[in-house]
């Protein structure tokens, strides 16, 4: 599959003539005209590389870069910077912004292409060692070291721009009968399979992780508390309607799910440690309530860190 690029520049020019520069390599290169346009296609394409110009007007291709980085639906995408510029201090400030590489303008071909290929080649490497090293082994989906760096991504961009994020806790219900009724082989086999659900019902902006043991915790993206119990309900349905058979019987697995929504907090107040004990306290209750259902959490005086 082709590399995806975004070329974020005021001038038409430069759009033409990195058309021109990059068209052996094999990319399928983007272009936006100005920062906001270039910010909302780079959430929305999540492109393989950034080519990012400094000198945009309205806000500086600093201010873009900044903004790229503490997106967490962003945040991993390399830039390179494109300037005229060649102080040592404008470089110096670009890598402290997360930049991995300046191109001076005018470009020279060699050097842009050379360039391009190599932060690409540093991304896959990059790339293949996180899902590594944040994956699950047994369900698939992302882990608890992924969860912390995520949610708190996620988190920082609802405090400082207003996105929002909810979150879903899932556990399945009874699974310590389940392993003692059919054995660990069989929950094994559960935990796989809701693992792949979990892949095929969340977007692929979503961040399903197992948070340990049975429990999941799914972080969505973009998403208020309707939306999140759609999800739900979706998830808690098809899950009942799984068919596991160890040996010649016929078990029914299902599960319980609590929602927490960034909405529910004032910006102030928006931590993940709150939005997990809100969501964990929705889980419970549903638990207690009867199992194999979706409670939505409430902010209360009680919610602390």
């Amino acid at each position: 599959m082709p590399h995806t690029v975004l070329a974020i520049d005021d001038s038409p020019d430069v759009h033409r003539l990195l058309d021109v520069r990059l068209k052996l390599e094999g990319l399928i290169l983007h272009h936006a005209l100005d920062a906001e346009a270039g910010l909302a296609t780079a959430r929305e394409l999540r492109p393989d590389l950034i080519l990012l110009d400094v000198d945009l007007p309205t806000l500086t291709g600093f201010e873009v870069c900044q903004r790229l980085k503490v997106d967490p639906a962003t945040a991993q995408i390399p830039i390179i910077f494109l300037t005229g510029a060649t102080e040592v201090h404008t470089k110096v400030q670009g890598f402290d912004l997360g930049a991995v590489d300046y191109v001076t303008k005018p470009f020279e071909p060699a050097e842009l292409r050379a360039r391009v290929r190599a932060a690409l080649r540093t991304k896959r490497y990059h790339d293949l060692l996180a899902a590594r090293s944040n994956v699950d082994g047994l369900t698939g989906v992302w882990n608890r070291s992924y969860f912390n760096q995520r949610m708190g991504d996620e988190v920082s961009a609802a405090v400082r721009y207003g996105r929002t994020v909810s979150l879903i806790m899932l556990d399945v219900d009874n699974f310590k009968s389940l392993n003692d009724s059919y054995g660990h082989p069989f929950g094994d086999r559960v935990l796989e399979d809701l693992g792949e659900l979990l892949h095929t019902l969340l977007r692929t902006t979503d961040a399903p992780c197992r948070y340990g043991g049975e429990e999941f915790a799914l972080i969505l993206s973009e998403t208020n508390e309707a939306g999140a119990q759609i999800s739900a309900e979706r998830l808690r349905e098809r899950l009942a309607e799984c068919p596991f058979r160890p040996g010649d019987k016929h078990v029914k697995v299902t599960a319980s799910l609590g929602i927490a929504c960034s909405t529910l907090f004032e910006p102030k107040e928006l931590t993940v440690s709150r939005m997990v004990t809100v969501a964990d306290d929705a889980l419970y209750r549903a638990k207690a309530e009867g199992r194999n259902r979706v409670c939505v959490g409430r902010r209360n005086k009680d919610v602390r860190d």
